[in-house]
């Protein structure tokens, strides 16, 4: 486990604190998300906090801190451990620095459609890959929903070859770098807060992100190309302190579970109702949208299948094959 920063540690005890002022007239809830409030994950916890302090009558008061308001998943993970934070959000990809096990997520092209990764992410797979952070004192409640990635770019992509040598925003899972690398990019991890400034300096020519999130993020601002690859389904881990999981009663948790399922289900209908709206509005707003043909996608797909080789001693292969055969 990373040690905590003094300045993350300063935070804690002061979200700590202000959890505490209200403890005798309810129990707090205090959620920790890396998305911007307009964005249908952020959107989902508000519903969820609509839902338990109603089910409850008030016997739950939820605090929200979105945009990394509490800090990056290196400190909703510890915070979650302390005990700091009773719940918190991230993808697979952040929290396999924890698990390696979930780097099977972030396997390119392993999803082959929405249909497809519902059976993965509300099914046995899904709920085995979440269990295996529990060694981190937290439990996986479920996952929420970001999307398939796709790339924001200053030039167009229509063919493996206009993609190479492409300087894009990645992230540091080894995952995302690789793929990036067997498709002739050059991957380059920048922080999220300074995604949007490296794209509008040329610092980087593009981002390999979902529609939503570089929708609202503005990202298509300074990037008039977006090539539509679904590449990688990306799934938010929802956690939940397992000591304060474990010491509610069965009609508290009753409460949480069904208030979280109002919430997932909202935010996987929201999620993907929006993309077809983002495209429209994109494209009205003159960037330019861009669909691989079959030909050319099954070229991204067999240009990166070495990947599954590289990481065949980091995640299950036997599940990766379940996985393909649930399509």
């Amino acid at each position: 486990m990373r040690k905590l920063t003094i300045l993350s540690f300063v935070f804690a005890l002061l979200f700590s604190a202000s959890g505490a002022i209200n403890a005798e007239a309810a129990t707090t809830i205090k959620i920790a998300h890396p998305n911007v409030p307009i964005h249908p994950e952020a959107q989902a916890f508000e519903l969820f906090k609509k839902e338990l302090e109603k089910r409850s009558n008030g016997e739950f008061k939820v605090v929200i801190y979105d945009s990394s308001k509490y800090g990056n998943h290196d400190a909703v993970l510890q915070g979650l451990t302390m005990g700091v934070l009773q719940m918190g959000a991230d993808s697979p990809a952040n929290f396999s620095v924890f698990s390696e096990k979930l780097i099977t997520f972030d396997l390119p092209f392993l999803f082959s459609s929405y249909e497809h990764a519902d059976k993965i992410i509300n099914g046995k797979i899904g709920a085995e890959l979440g269990q295996t952070l529990e060694k981190n004192g937290v439990t996986c409640l479920g996952y929420f929903e970001i999307g398939f990635r796709q790339i924001f770019s200053n030039r167009p992509i229509r063919s493996l070859e206009d993609a190479k040598d492409l300087k894009i925003r990645a992230t540091a899972a080894k995952t995302h770098l690789a793929f990036l690398q067997s498709l002739g990019m050059n991957p380059t991890p920048i922080a999220w807060g300074e995604v949007y400034t490296t794209l509008q300096q040329k610092t980087v020519d593009g981002v390999d992100i979902d529609l939503n999130l570089g929708y609202f993020n503005k990202f298509h601002e300074t990037t008039p190309y977006v090539t539509l690859t679904n590449s990688v389904y990306c799934p938010h881990l929802v956690l939940i302190n397992t000591k304060f999981w474990n010491k509610l009663t069965d009609q508290e948790r009753q409460w949480i579970k069904e208030s979280f399922d109002v919430a997932k289900a909202f935010n996987i209908k929201t999620n993907r109702e929006n993309e077809a709206k983002i495209i429209e509005k994109m494209k009205s707003e003159g960037v330019e949208v861009i669909e691989l043909t079959p030909e050319e996608r099954q070229r991204w797909i067999d240009a990166s299948k070495g990947i599954y080789d590289k990481f065949k001693d980091t995640v299950d292969m036997e599940k990766v094959t379940e996985i393909q055969n649930l399509k």
